[in-house]
């Protein structure tokens, strides 16, 4: 089966870790080991991943120039495709000495310039701080934040992917036996001019959401999004959660997730599995294989009947 496997910015960087390049490449491995299972038993994988702590770095560092030098979110999303790409690659190569070739590709991805979600930021990027800390930071950069657990981070525009205009090349390698790593961050988010022509712009695209869209747009038969969560809960953050093991769209669409985390998986899961008839994963990164078999984290699965939980 082909699987779409779509890694959660947070599973590639503990929360709370210092965003070295040692702790993310101690994180690409375990990640590397979890992809590897999946094609060992037999699965033929495309992988994305987000970015939303590494592009946020990026951001920080190119404040401390002055504004007319600092670079735009869409380039350095292509920056981030490039280093976790790298990492991803040359990783998932050593857990699969005699496996298929890896490539990693940066990719646009089209979004509507219109979309609402400019008006409305709500996408994180960057380290967590606390609420002084990042309400300073809010006046002084001219940022939006918002809550993430018990902290705070910078949100930014989060536009729903519409096109890859790299699909052609992504198939290719895909029919040529290529584990392919593409659609890093959600994507370099662009536009299309009215003279045809694609320019990017100031956003980072959801990388469940570009996911579901590169998994239905190729004919994967599985789209698992691997994160630091081991599955869906219900009442999340109560004494009464409880997992979510496995469920329809119909009736997983009947419940409400946050907006900046969960929410974006459940609603990427709902549609492919309603677009394709196929299955979705959610759950811990280490877990891939298992949640993909139904034995851990959260399956959404065609058919009607209410959650199985945990």
């Amino acid at each position: 089966m082909l699987v779409v496997i779509a890694l959660g910015g947070n599973a590639l960087l503990r929360r709370g870790e210092p965003l070295t390049a040692e702790n993310q490449r101690a994180n690409v491995r375990r990640a590397a080991a979890a992809i590897a299972e999946v094609v060992a038993a037999g699965h033929r994988v495309v992988i994305c991943h987000g970015n939303g702590p590494q592009v946020g770095l990026l951001a920080l560092q190119a404040a401390a120039y002055r504004p007319d030098e600092a670079y735009p979110l869409d380039v350095l999303g292509a920056e981030t495709e490039g280093m976790i790409g790298y990492l991803i690659e040359q990783e998932l190569e050593n857990a699969l000495p005699e496996g298929p070739r890896v490539a990693t590709l940066l990719t646009q991805v089209e979004v509507d310039p219109r979309d609402p979600a400019f008006g409305n930021p709500t996408k994180p990027v960057g380290p967590v701080y606390d609420r002084a800390e990042a309400e300073h930071l809010a006046r002084a950069r001219g940022w939006s934040i918002a809550p993430d657990g018990g902290k705070y981070r910078r949100v930014v525009p989060s536009p729903l992917p519409r096109h890859i205009p790299d699909l052609g090349i992504i198939r290719l390698l895909v029919d040529q036996n290529v584990i392919v790593i593409c659609a890093g961050g959600g994507g370099i988010p662009v536009i299309r001019r009215d003279d045809g022509s694609l320019i990017g712009v100031e956003a980072v695209i959801d990388k469940d959401r570009a996911g579901g869209l590169l998994a239905k747009e190729i004919g994967a038969g599985a789209l698992l999004m691997l994160t630091d969560v081991d599955a869906v809960y219900l009442d999340w953050g109560t004494p009464d959660q409880r997992p979510i093991r496995r469920v329809s769209p119909e009736a997983l669409r009947q419940r409400s997730f946050a907006a900046g985390s969960m929410g974006p998986k459940v609603e990427a899961a709902c549609d492919f599995v309603d677009a394709t008839g196929g299955i979705a994963g959610i759950g811990a990164l280490g877990q891939g294989l298992a949640i993909l078999e139904g034995r851990a984290g959260t399956l959404v699965a065609p058919g009607p009947g209410e959650a199985v939980l945990g």
